[in-house]
């Protein structure tokens, strides 16, 4: 009778830890709605999953089970899984969501506040400044450019005269 309670023991921390592993996954999911990121960091966060969800695996069979495998440890872990997602998944995932945008909110407000009296302060005035000298620039390299065409059709006019003087005195 005592192998029974034993295992049967086993089997209900085998089926808290499938619960366990389905709060983890539910994490997963709420950082992913919250936080839209590239497919890269996707990538991450499922091998960072899978190597939680192993680690949290071999912990329990190695405390609860003394490092045996069974059929009851895998069929705990499912039902644990499966009870889980029936059950407590969407109230988890809801309250998951609700903390995530509360943090969400109260960090991105004074980052945001931040950012932009960091804008008003350093950013407009120095891009006012760079755009206020090109277009100086600009202009100065107008004027200079039209006084030396002027200077050029000025100058040739000024030569002909020269030349048909020059001509005219011969």
């Amino acid at each position: 009778m005592g192998e029974v309670y034993s295992q049967l023991l086993s089997l209900s921390l085998f089926i808290i830890t499938g619960i366990v592993i389905g709060i983890l996954f539910d994490i997963f999911r709420v950082l992913r709605k919250c936080f839209k990121t590239a497919d890269f960091i996707t990538y991450l966060q499922d091998i960072v999953f899978w190597f939680l969800a192993g680690m949290i695996t071999l912990f329990s069979i190695f405390k609860f089970n003394q490092g045996e495998i069974r059929i009851y440890v895998f069929l705990g872990i499912f039902i644990g899984i499966l009870l889980y997602a029936i059950t407590l998944s969407k109230i988890v995932v809801k309250f998951l969501a609700t903390i995530l945008q509360t943090i969400k909110k109260l960090i991105l407000i004074p980052l945001q506040f931040i950012y932009n009296t960091f804008q008003k302060i350093i950013i407009k005035p120095i891009l006012n400044f760079i755009n206020n000298n090109i277009k100086i620039a600009i202009k100065t390299s107008k004027i200079n450019n039209t006084n030396k065409k002027t200077n050029k059709i000025n100058g040739t006019n000024k030569l002909s005269k020269k030349v048909k003087k020059i001509k005219q005195t011969k």
